[in-house]
């Protein structure tokens, strides 16, 4: 029998031997044989399906499975690696840490919609909050378009600008408090509607992100009302 609480490799009838009618301890080579040979059996087997841990399953984290790792090893992980999963249903949100995933098939599928509120005088452009974001223009504002190392190239913006109650509030889109990054069609930045309470959907693409990016901007449409 193993002496230690975990054993360090798979046990075999050896290690978990079946008594016999001389080691019994009633020498009726029935009731006790049985009993123990059928324990040894049952343990083997149950070894040979989970594995070898060296932790016990109360000093697992929540939500740890056991993860086979060689040699009849496993042990506790919340980390799933090379796996194939064959469907599953999401009851929470993933994060994806800017991990790629390839040849992904999208099917009824939305965009968070930031709401960034007033934009005042100067307001900063995240793409983490979303990737969709709406605006009303309270002030001439100067956007300030994301500009950080962990912007990844091929990275999208729509902005949907709306002017206030009062209008006339101008815009101007900068990287990094210029304007030299942000290149638009023809080299002319637009000229936002200002009619009070009207939209515009500007939209703006980057190809090399980081923290010196360049963004492309183009407008998707405006003077909506």
């Amino acid at each position: 029998m193993p002496t230690a609480n975990y054993p360090t490799s798979l046990d075999t009838t050896s290690t978990q031997v079946t008594p016999s009618s001389t080691t019994d301890l009633d020498a009726s080579g029935y009731e006790h044989d049985q009993v123990h040979g059928a324990a040894s059996t049952a343990l083997i087997a149950l070894e040979t399906k989970l594995g070898i841990s060296a932790a016990p399953a109360a000093s697992a984290s929540n939500n740890a499975f056991l993860e086979h790792s060689s040699g009849g090893t496993t042990g506790w992980t919340n980390t799933l690696t090379g796996a194939t999963i064959a469907g599953a249903t999401l009851s929470g949100a993933i994060v994806g840490a800017d991990q790629i995933m390839s040849a992904v098939v999208h099917k009824d599928y939305s965009e968070t919609v930031y709401a960034g509120g007033d934009t005042g005088a100067t307001p900063t452009i995240d793409e983490a909050n979303g990737n969709t974001q709406s605006w009303t223009l309270n002030n001439n504002a100067t956007f300030a378009l994301p500009a950080d190392s962990g912007l990844q190239a091929g990275t999208a913006l729509t902005l949907i600008l709306t002017q206030d109650g009062t209008g006339s509030r101008t815009g101007a889109f900068q990287v990094n408090s210029a304007t030299t990054n942000v290149k638009w069609a023809g080299g002319t930045a637009p000229t936002l509607t200002t009619t009070a309470s009207r939209a515009d959907i500007v939209c703006f693409v980057t190809f090399d992100g980081g923290a010196t990016p360049t963004w492309y901007g183009f407008v998707a449409g405006q003077d909506f009302q």
